[in-house]
């Protein structure tokens, strides 16, 4: 039995897409990228293209993350051992991270005390020493706060402490920059930018108090993005420091501050008054040391918005003295990013690299990153997607686009495995339908069965999808799902697709019809519905006159499907993996709540938001014909989940009445007439029911609710009525999801997965009533199997829980379990009985 093994738990696979918030995204010295997914910090690596973690401990979106050291201090990282990582959110909360890297460890370290009152917008930081680093904070409350961190030598942990804090005004600052003064180990320069479209620098110490220095004007918009150089050394002077900044003006500027003389043969008030000081720019005094600030070049190029500026990381020459090249890399809302460099000759700003021109559906970038090497460039943009270039030329620059993590980027609502468990398909209130699946070639090459991609966005949508039901049974893919609106759509699987999943997962079956006439699809104008591309009208040219319907409102380009042999980047992704829609299902009243097939692949119920009876109706809709063949009254209130049971013999129903109803369903033989009955309907918890599921094996299911208990119910043929059989002990928070799993185990009856509001997942091992030798009732027995390690978990609620088809790892004891949940994540976890 279950419950004398142990069970382990391994992390397969994470999908989630990037807050679309600037400064969310932050390149570390340890070569890992960190983002924000909803209120959770996740952390991707470039090289694998894997999501390899999620920080949980912000109760509210992350807005921005930064490496300690980043990307810019890789050069003065060479030997740590651990790596730290800030994060600040919506709340005004700040968090320190720290990483081993020899363990490959996260350990949530503190949350900052007296943080801001409002969402933090930007965080900066730079490394002083090998034991020190100081960073900076600005939020939407007008305060910008000046942090050290004692870093420990040897073990220990870290230490913050608050240097100072400084009030802006009534304009919040949106953009910081912090850098060491030239010429001086202990003066720091601090430069903000935001709503008043001046850059405001501040002097201080490394030991504290900072006073405004000056002002910079010029940009005509808000600033977005502020960048210091390390000091530079131009026409032979040393000691420069350069300050870039973006705005939404859409220029770039690069401001040049130079070490003039000692404070001894300097008189302000005069200097104040000269000539040179208009021309040149302003003046200002640190330690013993005056410096002038003066604006060096305007760099124009960009059509729009600059959301971000960032000079190119520092590198090691081989003398070990440190060399800081000319070059900067931006990232625009007009869907390009570029690098800038001077010319040789005039020293002229000029654009060498542009990367971008993203397909019609994206909507421009909100930050630019370079990697510690400076060989790749990454670029996160509107749709909360990753885009990555590497510079593979040898002597000349050839930047090509590289695989990245891909997912949602709002929340999850549902999944569903594919019919023989080799794909799992995801929806969600980002509009978009995704799939998401292993590639085996990838796989066998690297030895690591674990490389999960997206593979196609089937649905893109003008509507937020709350559920989704793939077709069980024989013929061609095909799913339906439901949106914010009273339609159903149903979606064929079109040849492109099936032969790209051919690829990934390198056998088709047999039942599948390889005679497809649809290639693909296209999106129509509203961007509600798509029209499938057939195979013969793919290789003609189409004539297009100048009057095509209304279409015309939006000139959309064509999507070109194509089988893909390798898992696709999002410029294949948001246009090209599209499937047709067969067929509208039209009857509810209000928006679709909760969808699901039966095994056979001959039925689909339907649900909806309602608050009255005549609108809580089940519809039962017939798969081929899709007919209405029955409307199943019995719920006040909506359906939030339905089942049909392992023999399709019964329909299970719970709503937010409290109640659940259980459905007869019977088919008659030979002919299509389907008749159903109510057989049952009780109070089944004392809050909303949110989830419900059937023993794969027999007729028993669970149902799991807001008041934090899971129940076990058995349907009794005799008595036509359903009795309960046990509640497991009452849970932490309330019971989102639930899916029952089928065990290997002959004595036993499986493995119930639970997760819950807390984004937490437990498995439970059930045994049921059984008979043992002696003819003795034994009554039923739960016992937890393990609880997942909050790290492995989902930060926010868990939305739905779905156990892989057995069919595909019948030999070994393992068994795959998926998640989704509101913090934009799909997750895929193995769990192993020891």
């Amino acid at each position: 039995m279950v419950e004398n093994r142990a069970v382990d738990v391994n992390r397969v696979f994470i999908g989630a897409g990037c807050n679309r918030i600037v400064n969310n995204v932050s390149w570390g010295a340890c070569g890992l990228i960190s983002f924000g997914s909803q209120n959770a910090v996740s952390i991707f690596c470039p090289q694998s293209a894997k999501i390899l973690s999620t920080l949980p401990g912000h109760k509210a979106t992350v807005n921005c993350t930064h490496w300690l050291p980043s990307s810019k201090f890789a050069f003065k990282a060479t030997g740590w051992e651990k790596h730290y990582l800030l994060s600040g959110d919506a709340e005004g909360v700040i968090i320190l991270w720290e990483f081993s890297l020899a363990e490959n460890k996260w350990k949530y370290v503190s949350q900052l005390p007296k943080s801001h009152n409002k969402g933090v917008t930007c965080i900066t930081a730079i490394v002083t020493s090998q034991t020190e680093a100081i960073f900076a904070s600005t939020s939407s409350d007008c305060v910008v706060n000046v942090w050290k961190v004692d870093l420990p030598a040897s073990g220990g942990d870290c230490t913050v402490t608050c240097l100072d804090t400084l009030s802006t005004g009534l304009k919040p600052m949106v953009t910081l920059s912090l850098a060491e003064l030239p010429g001086s180990t202990t003066h720091l320069i601090l430069a903000m930018g935001g709503l008043d479209n001046k850059i405001h620098l501040y002097r201080g110490e490394t030991k504290g108090q900072f006073v405004r220095a000056c002002e910079l004007k010029g940009h005509t918009d808000w600033i977005r993005s502020l960048d210091f150089s390390l000091p530079v050394s131009i026409n032979e002077e040393p000691h420069n420091l350069l300050l870039v900044s973006s705005s939404q003006d859409k220029g770039i500027r690069i401001w040049k501050m130079v070490l003039c003389d000692s404070v001894t043969n300097f008189d302000k008030r005069k200097a104040e008054n000269t000539l040179a000081y208009y021309i040149k720019g302003p003046v200002f005094i640190a330690g013993s040391f005056s410096y002038q600030v003066s604006l060096e070049s305007l760099v124009i190029g960009h059509e729009d918005w600059v959301y971000s500026v960032e000079w190119q990381p520092p590198s090691l020459t081989e003398n070990g003295s440190c060399y800081q090249p000319q070059s900067i890399l931006s990232a625009s809302i007009d869907k390009t990013m570029m690098i800038w460099q001077p010319e040789r000759t005039t020293g002229i700003w000029v654009n060498v690299v542009t990367v971008g021109e993203l397909s019609h559906s994206a909507l421009g970038f909100y930050g630019g990153h370079w990697s510690p090497s400076a060989d790749s460039i990454l670029a996160h943009g509107y749709g909360g997607s990753f885009h990555l270039w590497k510079n593979v030329g040898n002597e000349f620059d050839n930047w090509k686009p590289q695989k990245v993590p891909s997912g949602h980027f709002a929340a999850v609502t549902d999944i569903a495995w594919g019919r023989y468990g080799e794909y799992l398909m995801s929806v969600s209130h980002d509009q978009t339908t995704r799939i998401f699946s292993s590639w085996f070639n990838e796989a066998k090459l690297k030895d690591d069965y674990d490389t999960w991609h997206e593979i196609a966005r089937p649905q893109v949508h003008g509507h937020d999808i709350n559920c989704l039901a793939i077709i069980q049974g024989k013929g061609n893919y095909r799913f339906v799902s439901g949106a914010d609106e009273k339609v159903a759509r149903v979606f064929e699987a079109p040849l492109s697709f099936l032969k790209t999943l051919n690829h990934a997962t390198s056998h088709l079956h047999d039942d599948l019809q390889v005679d497809v006439q649809v290639l693909g699809a296209n999106m129509s104008a509203l961007g509600l519905s798509q029209k499938p591309i057939y195979v013969q009208a793919s290789s003609e040219t189409r004539d297009k006159s100048g009057n095509d319907g209304f279409d015309t409102l939006e000139s959309i380009p064509d999507a070109v499907p194509s089988v893909l042999t390798e898992p696709p980047i999002e410029e294949q992704l948001a246009w090209h993996t599209l499937w047709p829609e067969s067929h509208k299902l039209y009857g509810h009243g209000n928006e679709l709540f909760s969808l699901c097939c039966d095994h056979q692949g001959k039925l689909v119920a339907s649900s909806c938001k309602a608050q009255s009876m005549s609108v809580a109706e089940i519809w039962l809709w017939e798969v081929g014909s899709w007919k209405a063949v029955g409307r199943l009254q019995s719920h006040s209130l909506t359906v939030t989940r339905m089942e049909f049971s392992h023999d399709d013999k019964y329909l299970l129903a719970v709503s937010r009445d409290r109640h659940l109803s259980l459905f007869s369903i019977d088919r008659t033989e030979g002919s299509d007439q389907i008749s159903y009955q109510l057989i049952t309907k009780q109070e089944a918890h004392k809050r909303i029911v949110w989830a419900c599921s059937w023993n794969p094996s027999g007729h028993q299911f669970a149902t799991g609710s807001r008041d934090k208990t899971v129940k076990i119910w058995e349907v009794q043929k005799e008595k036509s009525c359903v009795q309960l059989l046990t509640t497991l002990p009452a849970f932490k928070s309330s019971v989102t999801a639930l899916s029952w799993g089928g065990s290997h185990h002959q004595n036993d009856d499986g493995v119930v997965a639970v997760g819950m509001e807390t984004g937490l997942i437990e498995l439970w091992g059930l045994s049921l009533n059984k008979y043992e030798h002696d003819s003795s009732f034994l009554g039923p027995k739960a016992h937890v199997l393990i609880q997942f390690d909050p790290f492995m978990c989902h930060v926010s609620s868990v939305n739905r829980l779905a156990w892989r088809n057995a069919e595909t790892n019948d030999e070994s004891d393992d068994m795959q379990l998926a998640s989704c949940g509101a913090d934009h994540c799909v997750r895929i976890f193995k769990v192993s009985f020891v």
